[in-house]
């Protein structure tokens, strides 16, 4: 054969060849390696023991619902219930000790997330009421105007049912 079919071959083995060394150099002897081979997929025994000591930064709502449960109750009726507690008010790490309070996040750019009205609506999104935050009071935090623990109850006012 010609030199320019050789070549090439040779090149596609030799950049194979590197992986192979690559991998058998950088990738830990434990990766990947259990009881059924790669059943875990990128799980390595070697590491359990740092992802033990790993501090969980957010907890869930059950852990909210041990001292506010009668918010997590009501807010869980309301739209805003398959959103979790810490979307709004931070990690609970360390909570309630240290901060004993949480930060809450009331910036626009929270709410736009889910409430920007789209210009395509083509998926489940578009169901979600929409705004142009350029003209529906910019500069404003929406829970100036819009109470997010019960965000049905601007509407229930304006129709008289409260």
């Amino acid at each position: 054969m010609k030199s320019h079919v050789w070549r090439p071959l040779f090149v596609a083995v030799g950049l194979v060849a590197l992986i192979l060394l690559a991998r058998h150099v950088l990738v830990p002897k434990d990766f990947g390696v259990g009881e059924r081979g790669y059943m875990y997929g990128w799980h390595r025994e070697g590491n359990e023991a740092e992802w033990k000591a790993v501090t969980v930064k957010y907890r869930t709502t059950a852990y909210c619902r041990e001292c506010h449960g009668e918010k997590v109750e009501s807010i869980g009726r309301s739209p805003h219930g398959a959103i979790a507690c810490e979307n709004c008010h931070g990690p609970a790490l360390g909570h309630p000790k240290d901060p004993p309070t949480l930060t809450i996040d009331r910036s626009r750019t929270l709410c736009i997330r889910c409430h920007a009205k789209l210009d395509t609506p083509s998926s489940g999104r578009a169901r979600i009421r929409g705004i142009n935050p350029e003209t529906h009071n910019p500069g404003a935090e929406c829970s100036l105007c819009h109470d997010p623990h019960h965000p049905n109850l601007e509407e229930l006012k304006r129709h008289g049912q409260t």
